[in-house]
């Protein structure tokens, strides 16, 4: 295993972390929680791997993942870096110090290694949390008391708003998205990284979209990997401005996997960062041709969300991820009648509801033939 040095935090971590949020789960009495017959054994053989990181938050699942960390710690808890996260809904002290007293039981350990604001955003941040007599003031008073060992969070806000956030001085770590598909936080990632912080990664393999074949992301080195997973991994711990990339991990045959690649050394030369570079580009070349995702084609009057069409479009044609296009399109396909959560329905209808009115196309900056490609993207994914 690689280990890397955690900004400025003084901890050497795992190049990879475990990602407490697909436990394997069962049902008691009606209810689902996590088999601990199976996730013990799974958390005990990644810590015999190396893996010292293990990141979850209150309502994993089904509000049980700190429970089953906390069993699998005990005889581990000097060894082993835990993360959870505090899910920030008002600017109240006291009911932040309230959510991290409660991790602090289901965890059943006297501190946390690294305490997250969950999906912190730069809004949040400024009305919520960085207010006098609010969740910082709480937040220093749990570090003082050692409740706590490093205040952190977690992002899923626009790329340019972490940079204010990392600035504040406040935090020691960031948790944020990064992979092949989305580099989107990749110059706020190298900006956390100068200022002392470390840094962890979440969907290294895109929420399990690179965790399916696909020929065209095994051959970005220029030679074949064993599979788009392993791909996935190196490429984000290829990142010098990485420290940890976290894995849902729901089996041993995962963690086994994933663990060989965390334990390469070096993950990628820089002539292979190069190579990944040149294709990367030449990928979202291709993928521009059918859609930069610039919105400027929105709204829709028949409701299409033209933009997240073609995007499922390009798992398919660029990255030669079909079936998860597949997979991801079929939720369009859904009646909405059907749809009971807000995402689903804000996904929007399929292409198929395209009249051809041509206010799209009369708005698109790039000029393209979006009516046709609707057609196209329908016929290839339904």
């Amino acid at each position: 295993m690689i280990y890397k040095e955690f900004g400025n935090t003084g901890k050497m971590v795992s190049a990879l972390g475990f990602g407490g949020m697909r436990f394997p789960m069962h049902e008691v009495d009606g209810k689902k929680v996590i088999d601990y017959e199976k996730s013990t054994p799974l958390l005990h053989r990644a810590f015999e791997l190396g893996v010292n990181y293990v990141d979850t938050a209150p309502y994993y699942n089904h509000s049980d993942s700190e429970n089953a960390i906390g069993k699998a710690l005990k005889g581990w808890r000097d060894k082993v870096y835990v993360s959870t996260k505090n899910p920030l809904s008002n600017d109240s002290a006291d009911e932040w110090r309230q959510k991290l007293e409660a991790s602090l039981t289901k965890l059943d350990t006297d501190y946390i290694d690294f305490y997250h604001s969950w999906g912190l955003n730069l809004k949040d941040f400024r009305e919520k949390f960085d207010v006098k007599g609010g969740p910082v003031d709480a937040a220093r008073k749990a570090l003082d008391e050692g409740l706590i060992k490093h205040l952190s969070f977690s992002f899923h806000d626009d790329a340019a708003n972490m940079i204010p956030i990392i600035d504040s001085g406040y935090f020691s770590s960031v948790l944020c998205q990064y992979n092949l598909l989305d580099r989107a936080n990749e110059e706020a990632i190298a900006h956390a990284q100068e200022k002392g912080m470390g840094v962890v990664i979440m969907g290294p393999v895109g929420g399990g979209r690179l965790g399916a074949p696909s020929p065209q992301i095994q051959s970005l080195l220029g030679r074949k990997v064993e599979s788009t997973a392993e791909m996935a991994l190196r490429f984000v711990l290829g990142n010098p401005n990485v420290n940890v990339a976290l894995s849902g991990m729901e089996n041993l045959a995962m963690l086994e996997e994933n663990a060989k690649v965390a334990s390469i050394e070096g993950p990628l030369t820089a002539e292979e960062l190069r190579h990944v570079q040149v294709m990367l580009e030449e990928n979202k070349r291709l993928s521009e041709l059918y859609c930069t995702g610039c919105k400027y084609c929105l709204p829709c009057p028949q409701g299409i969300n033209i933009p997240h069409v073609f995007a499922n479009m390009n798992m398919h044609r660029v990255f030669g991820l079909t079936n998860h296009a597949r997979e991801e399109y079929a939720k369009l396909l859904k009646p909405m009648e059907d749809r009971k959560e807000n995402w689903e329905k804000e996904l929007g209808p399929d292409a198929s509801h395209c009249i051809g009115c041509g206010q799209c196309e009369a708005k698109c900056p790039q000029h393209l033939k979006i009516i046709e490609q609707l057609r196209e993207t329908h016929a290839a994914l339904r």
